[in-house]
């Protein structure tokens, strides 16, 4: 869980890369920026096949992104974290229009994803405490404290988890995908539809040749096309 939570894949986009070979410096400048709001580093991730976590986003963009640069160009990836204030920034009703009023499920639900990971991890090492006073009284309560605690972060990362889903799909009927664009889950539809499952639950090509890993399989579950 503790390694989850630094991660920057929970939700990824995307996009075709003939299209971002056309991004310019500005967009990069302006994901990059302290002064970015929500639409503008969104927009990005749109574009950009980005990938968004719980304290950091991150874009892919081409190491030369002048206008002369080769269709070959190598591609890099920018990432920025989160600041605490951003962490506990309004979300407005019109993603971007600070006068259109504030969002209070989307504001709430961003500062829960924030903070619940903490009360998690603090409730496993809180119990892990209490654990070793069990071993050493070599008493019964102690161990049942523990599960309890343990109990109640794995509730947290499920709140944590639903908390961020729920925000990822209110902003999306806020912000919908720009045409070509992909979430993972339609990504993951997408490679379905072209291919085939194994017996093993691999997929294969209709050529028989077995694609790069799925990213999307870590969170969602495989489903088998109609044959």
């Amino acid at each position: 869980m503790a390694a989850s939570i630094g991660t920057d894949f929970w939700y990824e986009y995307h996009n075709p890369a003939e299209n971002i070979s056309e991004l310019g410096k500005i967009i990069v400048d302006e994901f990059i920026s302290d002064d970015a709001d929500e639409k503008t580093y969104t927009d990005a991730l749109f574009r950009c096949n980005g990938t968004v976590g719980l304290w950091r986003r991150c874009i892919t963009v081409p190491k030369n992104v002048h206008w002369y640069s080769p269709p070959e160009n190598e591609m890099t990836t920018k990432c920025i974290s989160f600041s605490l204030s951003d962490q506990f920034m309004e979300k407005y009703i019109e993603p971007g229009n600070h006068n259109s009023g504030t969002d209070l499920n989307r504001t709430y639900l961003w500062r829960l994803q924030f903070l619940l990971p903490f009360v998690s991890l603090g409730l496993m090492c809180f119990g892990a405490l209490i654990g070793l006073c069990a071993c050493a009284c070599r008493s019964l309560y102690p161990a049942i404290a523990t599960g309890v605690l343990h109990f109640l972060a794995g509730l947290c990362t499920l709140g944590l988890v639903g908390c961020y889903v729920a925000g990822i799909e209110l902003l999306h009927q806020k912000l919908p995908l720009p045409d070509g664009v992909k979430d993972c889950k339609d990504s993951r539809q997408s490679k379905i539809s072209r291919g085939i499952h194994t017996n093993n639950g691999t997929m294969k090509d209709k050529m028989g040749r077995t694609p790069l890993r799925d990213t999307c399989s870590l969170y969602e579950t495989s489903e088998k096309p109609d044959r």
